[in-house]
């Protein structure tokens, strides 16, 4: 099982990170919400929780609560440019619908 980051996700995490002047990674997850009906999370974390599974993906470590790592096995998560708008996108192999804004997914 594992979650990774592309180059240019790792390197605008490790930028949040240099701002923010502390944090050891970024916590990815699931929520229920969305019009798909789930939710992706992530959050810069100061410390892993004793049941977090961690990954480390081009130097930066991705954290990954057991719940959620069910449903995000085999995702790869990317940073992206393209126009006016930029943020990270998930490719989840487990995710069978996406919402129209890319927020939320089913599977």
């Amino acid at each position: 099982m594992t979650v990774t980051l592309t180059p240019s996700a790792a390197g605008r995490v490790q930028k949040f990170l240099q701002s923010r002047g502390k944090g050891i990674g970024l916590r990815v997850g699931v929520k229920t919400s969305g019009c798909s009906g789930m939710a992706y999370t992530l959050e810069f974390v100061d410390e892993a929780q004793d049941d977090d599974q961690i990954f480390e993906s081009h130097g930066v470590k991705v954290l990954v609560d057991p719940t959620s790592l069910v449903y995000l096995d085999g995702t790869e998560l990317d940073y992206a440019k393209e126009g006016l708008n930029e943020g990270f996108k998930f490719s989840n192999p487990n995710a069978k619908a996406n919402c129209g804004c890319g927020e939320s997914f089913s599977v």
